[in-house]
């Protein structure tokens, strides 16, 4: 079977990486959201498809999720003494990612042919796709004005109330290549267990991807990233309130209606799986605490059995 995973942010990284130590490289094509990515001191930073990179490789932090493990700040230390805006935390290595991407975009390439490259370079065999090689900015109304994602998250840490989300550019954007190609040929589809709003929405904003996962032929399936009404990392339930959604492995599958067969919950939330059901929705209940990388591999396992 080929496998298609639609993922962002340290959820989706963790399933991602439980994904490619069960699957092969020829059955396993991951996408990733770039409603992220931004330009720092002049670099273009892709930071949900780095989060994936870096865990594929075995670089990323484990204590944060993102960024490299043993990472310097130097750099980022001498731009703040030079008087730059510095409130995003680019270590010493990840700069080094940033500048050789800004430098292969300048000289032409597609953002998939720069993060191809990258992940090569990295020794990480496993296809990892921007979702798009056209830029979409996810952009956040909140009750201090609006603000590009990374403004919110990092440098405001989440804390202004979210009334609407926006996906600019997406209406001008197309899925990248190998996207494309994954929707025609995946026997399944995965929505990994990330922020349905921030990492998963900006995908489906991009014209043509809804619609084609709406038809796709193969089985459907989403890992909720609530349990028990708490998000496992990341703003999400907050969100969930703010916008007037039920903060519940409920509410994040009513994102999910039309687009996704089995729904994927923890034991905690068993209770729900009838609610879940009366969606239109295969309930499929199990342990989805990704702690340790043993725990990625089986639930990347069970839902590998789930499709077979």
């Amino acid at each position: 079977m080929k496998w298609l995973a639609l993922a962002g942010g340290v959820g989706g990284a963790k399933l991602a990486l439980g994904l490619s130590k069960t699957l092969p490289p020829s059955q396993l094509t991951i996408v990733v959201n770039t409603g992220d990515d931004e330009v720092f001191h002049g670099l273009h930073v892709s930071p949900d498809v780095d989060t994936v990179m870096y865990t594929l490789a075995g670089l990323s932090n484990p204590e944060t999720g993102w960024g490299i493990t043993g990472e310097t700040f130097q750099a980022l230390g001498r731009l703040k003494e030079y008087g730059a805006d510095a409130w995003f935390n680019l270590g010493d290595k990840d700069l080094a990612t940033h500048i050789r991407r800004t430098d292969l975009l300048r000289q032409g390439c597609s953002l998939s042919e720069v993060t191809q490259s990258l992940r090569s370079a990295l020794g990480v065999e496993h296809p990892i796709v921007p979702m798009s090689d056209d830029p979409v900015r996810t952009m956040l109304s909140t009750d201090i004005g609006e603000l590009a994602m990374q403004t919110w998250f990092v440098k405001h840490r989440c804390e202004p109330a979210v009334s609407e989300i926006r996906f600019a550019g997406a209406e001008h954007a197309q899925p990248a290549p190998e996207f494309e190609r994954a929707l025609s040929e995946s026997d399944a589809l995965v929505f990994c267990p990330s922020n349905p709003f921030v990492s998963v929405a900006p995908i489906l904003a991009v014209p043509g991807v809804r619609d084609a996962i709406e038809g796709f032929n193969g089985l459907r399936l989403a890992v909720s990233p609530i349990v028990g009404g708490q998000a496992i990392k990341g703003p999400a339930a907050k969100m969930m309130g703010e916008l007037g959604i039920e903060s519940s492995c409920v509410g994040v599958a009513k994102q999910y209606q039309g687009l996704c067969d089995v729904f994927v919950l923890d034991d905690v939330d068993g209770d729900r799986a009838g609610d879940i059901e009366a969606l239109g929705m295969r309930a499929a209940v199990t342990n989805t605490m990704m702690i340790t990388d043993a725990d990625k591999v089986r639930l990347a396992e069970y839902i590998c059995e789930l499709a077979a």
